[in-house]
């Protein structure tokens, strides 16, 4: 590291912590520094905006205030609480290392970086972001918010998605953390990213930083961070089978490994069928099909993969044994469904 970038990481405490103590965000989980709600917290932001994570957030508490409550509760009545965020296999791990916490640690949350750091689910930055926030231990919590601050204030060309470069970049940032301040420090820079940082029309103008930031003095904010070239994601078509009987709908489970795992769906085959065959899918699966009702066509993406699909809804005068029925009420307040699926049931409303 050449000694301008040195420079440029040593001034960033002094710059960002008064910033942030004066313009930081009244949010929930900053309002104490109990570790079960800030790791609920991370948890829940990842992937997630902030304005969409604050009423599931307030919802979890509400209904397991505390590590033991969590680690008991039953996995339908998580993935309830989860229903709509996504990346299911974050809640699952949630309660795994409750779980761990209850039977490694007598139920009191670890307190040391590496003992975070064995929990189910929790990566570097989760366990960066815990250590400093609570227990105010110099740990960089380094997620895209971050690369990308470090990538414009050292116009660093390296690709952000490298592990490499979140690694030095982590290492860096941790020998400059400020001691008894380091949880404002990891808030600071999540908070800059988060609003004044942001990745379209950064608001250089108004950052604390800006006076060590090479890429704002080169007027190239814009061109970073570097990120390597997408992959193109996987297509998959499918055809969606909303069964109707009598006002109950079909659900099913997908397996417990897998994208999706472990959760409830609607029957669903490879590929797009026409009226005919998705009535004799129905038929093979044990319903008794009368007849289709509308057909709608969707997509959603996950990470990796794009589902391409073709929805029919099927009047039936027999349900299939081997399949769950539900009623309105029970698809509101029992069954966790995906976005991926819960959009149909919107489409349903507007028929």
């Amino acid at each position: 590291m050449d000694p301008y970038t040195k420079e440029n990481y040593a001034a960033l405490p002094e710059l960002l912590l008064p910033w942030y103590r004066q313009n930081r965000r009244d949010l929930p989980w900053r309002r104490d520094r109990e570790p079960y709600h800030v790791w609920v917290s991370e948890i829940m932001l990842q992937q997630t905006r902030v304005e969409a994570v604050i009423g599931y957030y307030n919802r979890f508490l509400q209904v397991l205030p505390d590590i033991r409550a969590l680690a008991e509760a039953d996995p339908e009545q998580l993935h309830k609480l989860w229903e709509g965020l996504g990346y299911y296999s974050r809640v699952r791990n949630l309660q795994k290392a409750a779980q761990q916490v209850m039977a490694d640690h007598g139920g009191i949350f670890p307190n040391t970086h590496a003992a975070i750091r064995e929990l189910a689910g929790v990566g570097p930055y989760t366990a960066g972001a815990i250590a400093s926030i609570c227990f105010e231990l110099p740990k960089a919590a380094v997620d895209g918010n971050v690369l990308r601050i470090l990538s414009r204030i050292m116009a660093d060309e390296r690709p952000i998605d490298k592990q490499s470069t979140k690694d030095a970049m982590a290492a860096a940032l941790e020998e400059i953390y400020p001691i008894g301040s380091c949880g404002d420090f990891t808030q600071a820079l999540m908070e800059l990213g988060a609003t004044v940082c942001t990745p379209r029309g950064p608001k250089c103008e108004a950052c604390p930083a800006r006076a060590v930031c090479r890429a704002y003095a080169q007027g190239r904010a814009g061109e970073f961070p570097v990120k390597s070239p997408k992959k193109d994601k996987r297509i998959e078509q499918k055809t969606v089978l909303i069964l109707d009987c009598g006002g109950e709908i079909a659900l099913c489970k997908r397996p417990d490994t897998g994208l999706l795992a472990g959760l409830w769906e609607l029957p669903n085959v490879p590929g797009h069928l026409e009226a005919e065959a998705a009535m004799a899918e129905a038929a093979r699966m044990g319903a008794e099909p009368d007849r289709p009702d509308w057909m709608v066509e969707r997509s959603h993406i996950f990470t990796h993969i794009r589902w391409e699909m073709r929805a029919w809804r099927i009047l039936c005068t027999r349900k299939a044994p081997e399949l769950v029925w539900a009623g309105p009420e029970e698809l509101r307040e029992k069954y966790a469904l995906p976005t991926a699926f819960r959009q149909f049931f919107d489409i349903g409303a507007e028929k």
